[in-house]
C-alpha cells in the first residue's frame, strides 16, 4: 500500500508572502488535495535577524486568505509539532551530533576575514573557489582545546567523492559532480542550523514524501539528498517549479506590480480569482480555450505533469481581466464589505460612518460600478466624488468641456431644472436633459458632459443619470454650484 502523500509549504517569515510563494503553496494544496495526502505549513524561522512576529502573522493572513488551510502547523496541531523552526533545535542537534560522531561533518574554526582571505587569492589565480577542508583534518584535542578557549566554530558537512542524483518530476534525472559542492556550513557559529540542514531533518522528521518548491532551490537539492543518506533517511520526490518572472523576463519585483499578496487583498481583488490566476502560472490543464477554473476544479484537474520547466510571465493585464470576471459573478454583499474595508483604510471614512444607510449607498455605488471594475479598489481611485464633494477636478478636461463657449450656461439651465425636481431618479432627470435639447435645439451630449464634469471632475465614469440619482439632487446642486463658481474663477484669471 503506498505512502500517504505528504508535502510542506515552508515560507521564512522574512517579509510578505511572495506571488512566487503563493504559487508554490497553491501547488503543494492543490496536490495534496488531489492525492488525499496532507498540507503541512512550517514556518522556517532560523534567520533570527531577519526573521519577525509581524511577518509570521502576514504570511498566515495572506494564507488563511487565499484559502490554503493547512492540516498541520501553526494552530493546527500535528504529529510532528512543533512546527516552527526555532523551536526544534533539540532535533537538529541530536542529528549533527550522529554526523559528527561518524565522520560526515566536521568543526570549522576559519573566520569570515580568513575565508575572504583565501578566496580572493584562489580566484586571482584563476582557479575557482570551494572551502579548502583546512579544519577537516584537527584533532580531537585540539577541537576541544579551541572551544575551551572560547573560539567560534561552524559545522561543515564531508562532500564524498563521486555524483549526486534524483528524480525531478518535471525535469526527469538530474545528476550533479560532487566536485561542483564544497562542504557547506550545517550549523552557524551562533548556533542556528542553516537552511539545507534543518529542512532535511524536518522533512525526514515530519515524513515529507514530496518537495515541491521553486527551481531556484536546485541546487540546494544535490546537497540535501547527500544530507538524506548521510542521516539514514528516505530521500522524497522533487518537483521544481519554474520561477515567475515579469514581462521583461526578470524576476518578479515592484516594477511589475507589486508581488505581495497583501497588497492585491488590500487593492479589492478577489481570493478566487488570485488562485485561479496562480493555477495557470506554468500549469496547462490540457483545456486550452478554458481559464476560468473553481478551486475543485483546479483540485480535481492539477497534476505535476502538466506543469510547466519554463518561467511563468506574471501579466497584471491578464489578472486583472481574469478579477473582473468573477467581480461580475460575485455576491453584491461580498463586493460592499470589500468596498468597505478599503475605505476604512484608507482612511476614506472611518468605522463609525459605516452606518445602515451608508452600505446601501455603497451598494448603489458597486452596482452601477461593478461592469466596469477590474479591482474594488479602483472605486476609491477612480470615483472618489462618490465620497468627497471636494473632489479635484482633471482640469485639462475641465477647460475642454467647460470654458467653451455655452458651457457655462447649460450648467446653470441644468441647475435650474434639478431644483424643481420633486422626485430625484434616473427617469426624472433624462427627462430634464431631454426637455432641454429639444427646448434649445442642441444635442444632448452638450449638456451631459459638462453636467458629468461639474459633478464628478472627471470625463468618464458610469451612467450620467445612474450617478445623478446615487448622488442625490442635494449633492448634484451644491457640485454644480461649486464647478460654476470655479469656470467663474478661472474666467478672471484668463483661462
Amino acid at each position: 500500500m503506498e505512502k500517504t502523500v505528504r508535502v510542506r509549504f515552508a515560507p521564512s517569515p522574512t517579509g510578505f508572502l511572495h506571488l512566487g510563494g503563493a504559487r508554490t503553496s497553491l501547488f503543494n494544496w492543490a496536490y495534496a488535495r488531489k492525492m488525499g495526502g496532507v498540507f503541512v505549513l512550517r514556518i522556517e524561522d532560523t534567520d533570527v535577524a531577519r526573521s519577525t512576529d509581524e511577518s509570521v502573522e502576514v504570511i498566515l493572513d495572506s494564507l488563511e486568505w487565499l484559502g490554503f488551510n493547512w492540516d498541520e502547523g501553526p494552530g493546527v496541531d500535528g504529529p510532528f509539532k512543533p512546527y516552527y523552526q526555532s523551536m526544534r533545535l533539540s532535533f537538529y542537534q541530536e542529528q549533527l551530533l550522529k554526523l559528527l560522531q561518524t565522520g560526515k561533518a566536521y568543526r570549522c574554526f576559519c573566520t569570515a576575514e580568513e575565508l575572504a582571505e583565501r578566496r580572493e587569492k584562489t580566484m586571482a589565480e584563476g582557479k575557482n573557489w570551494r572551502y579548502d577542508r583546512k579544519c577537516l583534518r584537527l584533532s580531537p584535542e585540539e577541537i576541544e582545546t579551541r572551544l575551551s578557549q572560547g573560539a567560534r566554530s561552524v559545522v561543515r558537512f564531508f562532500i564524498p567523492e563521486g555524483e549526486t542524483s534524483f528524480i525531478d518530476m518535471l525535469r526527469g534525472d538530474v545528476t550533479f559532480n560532487n566536485v561542483e559542492l564544497d562542504d557547506f556550513v550545517l550549523l552557524k557559529s551562533d548556533g542556528m542550523p542553516t537552511y539545507n540542514f534543518a529542512c532535511v531533518v524536518d522533512d525526514a522528521y515530519m515524513k515529507i514524501t514530496h518537495v515541491i518548491r521553486g527551481d531556484d532551490h536546485i541546487s540546494n537539492t544535490p546537497r540535501q539528498v547527500l544530507l538524506y543518506k548521510a542521516l539514514g533517511f528516505p530521500v522524497p520526490q522533487y518537483a521544481h517549479i519554474p520561477m515567475i518572472l515579469g514581462k521583461d523576463k526578470t524576476r518578479l519585483s515592484k516594477r511589475h506590480g507589486s508581488p505581495s499578496v497583501t497588497y492585491y487583498r488590500d487593492k479589492g481583488y478577489l481570493p478566487d480569482a488570485m488562485v485561479n490566476y496562480l493555477a495557470r502560472l506554468s500549469w496547462a490543464s490540457g483545456e486550452e480555450e478554458k481559464e476560468i477554473f473553481t478551486r475543485q476544479e483546479i483540485i480535481e484537474r492539477f497534476s505535476l505533469d502538466q506543469v510547466s520547466k519554463h518561467s511563468a510571465v506574471f501579466d497584471l493585464d491578464k489578472l486583472n481581466w481574469m478579477n473582473s470576471v468573477y467581480i461580475r459573478e460575485a455576491d453584491q454583499s461580498t463586493l460592499v464589505q470589500m468596498l468597505t474595508e478599503i475605505l476604512i483604510r484608507e482612511q476614506v471614512v472611518k468605522p463609525k460612518a459605516v452606518t445602515p444607510d451608508f452600505i446601501r449607498y455603497c451598494e448603489k455605488i458597486v452596482a452601477v460600478m461593478r461592469e466596469r471594475m477590474k479591482y474594488v479598489g479602483q472605486i476609491t481611485e477612480d470615483a472618489k466624488y462618490f465620497f468627497t464633494d471636494d473632489f479635484e477636478y482633471d482640469w485639462i478636461a475641465f477647460d475642454k468641456v467647460l470654458m467653451g463657449e455655452g458651457a457655462e450656461d447649460r450648467l446653470v439651465l441644468c441647475q435650474e431644472e434639478f431644483g424643481k425636481l420633486d422626485e430625484f431618479n434616473i427617469e426624472a432627470t433624462e427627462d430634464v436633459i431631454r426637455n432641454l435639447t429639444e427646448k434649445h435645439k442642441i444635442k444632448a451630449a452638450q449638456f451631459i458632459h459638462p453636467l458629468r464634469m461639474a459633478i464628478s471632475g472627471v470625463k468618464g465614469g458610469p451612467g450620467l443619470f445612474e450617478l445623478l440619482e446615487i448622488l442625490g439632487k442635494e449633492k448634484v446642486l451644491l457640485r454644480i454650484d461649486r464647478t460654476l463658481n470655479q469656470i467663474r474663477i478661472r474666467k478672471q484669471c484668463g483661462k
